[in-house]
């Protein structure tokens, strides 16, 4: 039995498209291992792509796999992807066949331990902190006595019953809840948004608008806490215009809100104990200041009293301050009248003064001045102006030189151009004629041998070697003998001109075959001996 090989059975091998193949494959790898659990570190994470979808690979000592995140899980993840976080990815395993390689389409991400979750708080709060989120400066001063309390927490935990009780007892005030989750999926988006809602309220509305807010929580691990953790939480706390109190967890349970809240409160308890004053204490104070206030202002009133007295036993009678003041009228009313004619004697004398100077010549004399005075300042005026005018006309000279110039300059520039430009049009010229006899050139060349070939092809040049060519009555080519019958009129076409016949229907033997020499040598495969005689 012969052998036979793989390379003669692989033309029996079905055929496949590359498509078709590619789908082959990426069906096996579905069915083959669908949903499964990958741990690795995320290595080339950049953000989520434009379209929301985010691209990246899982990796770890020896090996790597692709990994996309479409749009909607990525919304709904509660761990979002950061390069280098080392996760348990849960996914379905599938092919890309555009590049040819397989990936892990993910639909949930976890941290891979604890230590994973602390490292990523730890660059979440080394990221906040670098923005200033945790700064002192930022921090408001809680209200002493705030009219509205408004609390974000779920409405069916212990929390909300311990900060009612709390408040009852120290000092009963009104209580908004905005009910949330405080765990789980969503509960960050829940959160954060409540806080934004209690500051979105308009002041005097339907609602009334909180002067405080508490976030609270009960204990849990740190997973159950991570909603906190979440940065749109603890930004929605940074922006609150209102005071906030975080309570979330026990003492001991330390997030990301504690750092960017007003006041961290270290139970639920101790948060409504810091929003409210106790109303005892608070009376008992306020009536021991009124009694302070009132005993003071007593005090203060009878030493008032008493000084009062005092100055006014030290104060002089209305004639003693009066003695002196009536004095000083007195002497004045007696200078008055010397004062006045005295006064009355001067202006006189000065008015006479003043008249004596105002004579006919000394107002001719004055005009006069005033006359050359202008004289002068009409000369300086017609100088001033036939200089100027010998400025203007040296100016416009030396415009008009510069104008002359600058034509002349100009038409000798265009002159220069006009030369270059026709020296450039003679070079293109001479090019395009040099360039027109290559292409004719070109052109013939090919024209000549597209010639020789069509001779070479042509049918004209085989009857020009001997042959003829047979025509039928149609004159179409005959091909061979048995389509020529008895009588039929036949035009055979030489190199030199045609000839018309008549076939009569004999048929001519064929000519003999040439005979072949007969190779030296008997072997079956007719090949000779090189050691035959």
């Amino acid at each position: 039995m012969p052998h036979v090989s793989d390379a003669d059975l692989r033309p029996n091998l079905p055929e496949w498209t590359v498509s078709e193949l590619s789908g082959a494959l990426k069906r096996t790898v579905e069915d083959a291992y669908g949903h499964v659990r990958v741990r690795g570190e995320i290595s080339g994470y950049r953000g989520p792509h434009s379209s929301g979808h985010a691209y990246f690979a899982l990796k770890d000592e020896g090996a790597r796999i692709d990994a996309v995140v479409w749009k909607q899980a990525f919304a709904k993840m509660r761990i979002k992807p950061q390069e280098g976080l080392e996760v348990v990815a849960t996914g379905r395993l599938t092919t890309y066949p555009g590049r040819s390689n397989y990936q892990i389409v993910i639909e949930s991400l976890e941290p891979a331990g604890l230590g994973a979750l602390m490292a990523l708080l730890e660059e979440r709060k080394k990221k906040l902190a670098a923005e200033g989120l945790f700064d002192e400066a930022r921090k408001q001063l809680l209200p002493f006595l705030p009219d509205v309390i408004g609390v974000v927490t779920s409405p069916t935990g212990a929390v909300i019953r311990d900060i009612l009780h709390r408040l009852e007892d120290r000092f009963p005030r009104r209580v908004i809840v905005w009910p949330v989750r405080v765990q789980g999926e969503g509960a960050a988006e829940e959160v954060a948004a409540a806080i934004n809602g209690f500051n979105d309220l308009p002041v005097g509305g339907k609602v009334p608008r909180p002067d405080l807010l508490i976030v609270a929580r009960g204990g849990g691990s740190i997973e159950d806490l991570w909603a906190f953790n979440e940065e749109i939480v603890v930004r929605a706390a940074a922006d609150s215009m209102i005071p906030l109190i975080s309570a979330v967890g026990h003492e001991t349970d330390i997030t990301l809100i504690d750092f960017v809240s007003d006041r961290r409160a270290p139970t639920p308890t101790a948060a409504a104990e810091m929003a409210v004053p106790v109303r005892s204490e608070l009376i008992a104070r306020v009536d021991g200041l009124a009694r302070r206030a009132f005993g003071c202002w007593a005090r203060a009133q009878e030493q008032r009293r008493t000084e009062l007295r005092a100055v006014a036993r030290a104060l002089p009678s209305l004639d003693q301050l009066m003695a002196i003041p009536r004095q000083r009228l007195d002497g004045a009313a007696d200078r008055l009248p010397r004062a006045l004619r005295a006064n009355a004697q001067v202006h006189r004398t000065a008015l006479s003064r003043a008249a004596a100077a105002l004579t006919p010549v000394m107002l001719r004399n004055r005009l006069r001045r005033e006359e050359e005075r202008l004289e002068g300042f009409l000369g300086r005026a017609a100088r001033c102006m036939r200089v100027q005018q010998d400025r203007r006309r040296e100016r416009f000279l030396a415009a008009d030189s510069r104008l002359d110039a600058s034509l002349r300059h100009n038409v000798q520039a265009h002159r220069d151009r006009i030369g270059r430009d026709r020296e450039r049009a003679a070079t293109l010229a001479a090019r395009a004629a040099r360039a027109l006899s290559a292409v004719i050139e070109r052109r013939s060349a090919r024209l000549a041998g597209a010639g020789q070939l069509l001779s070479a092809l042509s049918y004209q040049g085989v009857l020009a070697r001997g042959f003829a060519l047979v025509r039928g009555p149609a004159g179409a080519p005959l091909r061979n003998a048995a389509a020529v019958t008895p009588g039929m009129t036949l035009d055979i076409e030489f190199g030199d001109g045609h000839v018309q016949a008549v076939a009569d229907g004999t048929p001519l033997p064929r000519a003999p075959e040439p005979v072949r020499p007969r190779r030296r040598g008997g072997g079956a495969s007719g090949q000779g001996s090189l050691f035959d005689a």
